[in-house]
């Protein structure tokens, strides 16, 4: 015979009861048919589970170790179960994550974190990419998610706006133009810029190229890097200037003075993406979750804004009379 479920709940029955009769009333069987069932799991274990006397049932020492493992197996079944079900809601799982260097030194650690506090049992597995080759990627479903710069639209392909970079000037110490408090991008016409690589920045690299030409000017390219710390390691050696995402004002970078863009359309659009056919259920648990987060930091953004004697009761006649 086959030892089930069927037969080990019986028995954890009995044994918990040490009375064929009650245990039959908690399983909703008769007597006679919890005794062949008793009968057929010891035939079946090759072992004496239970002494039964017209008076009392005993677990055997065979029995006392079986009904441990037993209950260890039950509970692991249901454990199993439990895990099954939040695995299909999308509550456990693995998540491939793209990022690219803005989304690192910006708002992206915090989201993670945020994410995993919520759902522990969910690895994610984060690997940098710059946004040309998440598209790709996306495309080819090997990543589940991509944080990138926008904009990206494609067949069977969603995305959500999760920051707006504003422009900022990376000089090093000692330039002419650290003495002003900011300076606007026609200013910068003349001189030398350091560069991220085509091959690894060419998102950000149109975006630059076209904040230059609506100020009038093509930019000299004096040197190039393929990482922002190498970006930040040239203009810091004096070889060039930079335009840089706010961000940057999170990394702490000896060397260099920021100063900020006066420009009102320099901003960069940064977006997560992600496959709307994808067969992962916790890529839709994160992209739940991150429209929460964005909401709720954008609602904070919302009431930084306005002015103080709205945040205060609307104004002074919502006050209460006395």
């Amino acid at each position: 015979m086959r030892i089930d479920v069927h037969h080990i709940r019986a028995f954890l029955a009995v044994a918990d009861a040490l009375q064929f009769r009650v245990a039959a009333e908690r399983l909703h069987i008769t007597q006679p048919a919890l005794s062949r069932i008793i009968k057929a799991l010891e035939e079946a274990v090759g072992a004496s589970l239970l002494t039964r006397t017209t008076r009392s049932v005993q677990l055997t020492n065979a029995g006392r170790v079986f009904a441990e493992h037993c209950n260890l197996a039950l509970a692991h079944l249901d454990q199993a179960v439990t895990l099954a079900r939040r695995a299909e809601a999308g509550n456990i799982g693995h998540l491939r994550i793209a990022y690219m260097d803005f989304a690192i030194n910006g708002a992206l650690p915090s989201i993670i974190e945020e994410f995993s506090k919520k759902f522990p049992l969910i690895s994610i597995d984060l690997v940098h990419m710059p946004s040309t080759t998440q598209k790709e990627a996306i495309l080819n479903s090997t990543i589940d998610i991509g944080f990138m710069i926008g904009p990206f639209s494609a067949q069977n392909v969603e995305s959500m706006p999760f920051g707006r970079e504003k422009m900022v000037v990376l000089l090093p110490v000692g330039h002419p133009l650290t003495k002003k408090n900011a300076l606007r991008l026609s200013e910068l016409a003349h001189e030398p810029f350091v560069l991220g690589t085509h091959q690894s920045w060419e998102a950000f690299r149109n975006h630059f190229f076209s904040m230059c030409h609506r100020s009038g000017f093509s930019p000299d390219i004096a040197q190039e890097a393929s990482t922002s710390d190498g970006i930040f390691g040239l203009v810091a050696a004096n070889t060039g200037i930079s335009i840089y995402p706010e961000c940057v004002r999170n990394i702490h970078r000896s060397g260099l003075v920021i100063r900020p863009l006066s420009d009102q359309d320099t901003s960069l659009e940064e977006i997560a993406c992600w496959r709307s056919d994808a067969q992962n259920p916790s890529t839709e648990a994160f992209v739940g979750e991150l429209s929460q987060l964005i909401g709720a930091r954008e609602r904070v953004r919302t009431r930084r804004q306005e002015p103080s004697e709205n945040r205060l009761y609307g104004s002074h006649r919502d006050v209460p009379a006395k």
